[in-house]
């Protein structure tokens, strides 16, 4: 009997009602489902008769053989982390507004049910290693699934980063802020900022400067196998941010040593249908227009 987890944004009344519908339709086809208890409260087992539920995110995923989100991109972020330290297959449910990294709309919920038959496939996804080195002697670890963003605090200007690959100083930003991305993260905030859309299956590391102070600032795209380090200079003893994946902020000084890298753990998102990316792109970016 396979376990699925199942993961929701309880914030949207849609991805709830979305969720008991997925789990009655696992559990009727003979899977077991687990979730965190917190979604158990909000009503997703509704008549459900084969569950387990678990308090942590760890012992959630470390139980399951897959894992189901529903919701937004927010929601796969969140749980792709889980995923990756426990190395377990992942698929998402769009309930939110473009889904960029979601494979299955609400309507065609019953297309999950090939996971029950291995009729799938999985596409492995980069992720970034991000450490911090603080002038204290302690260090911060963190795994990026998107993006980690070095910007100016909320009272400080502008700041200058400095960007060494390999232990070799190659670049000065006096800007906003820089991107490191993943190719995953490269339709995310980068693309924003005016960085280029990558293949998401491709290894490597993308730095988008934001709001440069040069006209010659653009988009820089490394192996990914590249050791990127970054220092800021603080401007009136006002720390910088480093924010990892929109999830985690963490205050920056000018003595703080940031290294960016491709992690050793990949996340496997499972694919049904064999789609062009830059078809998909294309439409996605439309529906981000029109609204």
């Amino acid at each position: 009997m396979k376990k699925i987890a199942l993961i929701v944004n309880t914030d949207k009344p849609k991805a709830v009602a979305c969720a008991e519908k997925i789990a009655d339709m696992f559990c009727e086809n003979g899977a077991e489902i687990v979730t965190l208890i917190k979604f158990a409260d909000c009503g997703v087992l509704n008549g459900v008769n084969n569950f387990d539920i678990f308090p942590t995110y760890d012992e959630l995923f470390s139980d399951c053989d897959f894992a189901v989100t529903v919701g937004g991109d927010g929601t796969i972020i969140h749980s792709a982390k889980y995923a990756a330290i426990y190395d377990k297959p992942m698929i998402g449910v769009n309930v939110g507004r473009l889904g960029f990294a979601a494979e299955v709309e609400p309507d065609n919920i019953a297309d999950l049910l090939r996971i029950l038959k291995d009729d799938f496939s999985v596409n492995n996804r980069m992720l970034l290693d991000v450490s911090i080195s603080h002038s204290d002697g302690t260090c911060e670890n963190y795994l990026a699934v998107n993006d980690a963003t070095v910007a100016r605090g909320r009272l400080s200007r502008i700041i200058d980063i400095f960007v060494s690959l390999d232990n070799s100083p190659i670049s000065e930003y006096h800007a906003d802020g820089i991107l490191f991305s993943t190719p995953t993260g490269s339709t995310a905030y980068s693309l924003s900022a005016g960085g280029p859309v990558i293949y998401p299956e491709m290894e490597c590391i993308l730095l988008t400067p934001i709001c440069p102070h040069s006209l010659i600032s653009r988009s820089v795209i490394f192996d990914g196998n590249s050791v990127l380090n970054t220092t800021v200079k603080i401007r009136d003893n006002n720390p910088a941010v480093i924010s990892i994946d929109g999830e985690h902020n963490i205050e920056i000084n000018s003595d703080d040593l940031i290294t960016i890298k491709k992690s050793t753990k990949n996340l496997r998102l499972i694919k049904l249908y064999d789609r062009n990316f830059y078809q998909l792109l294309n439409e996605k970016l439309k529906e981000r227009k029109s609204r």
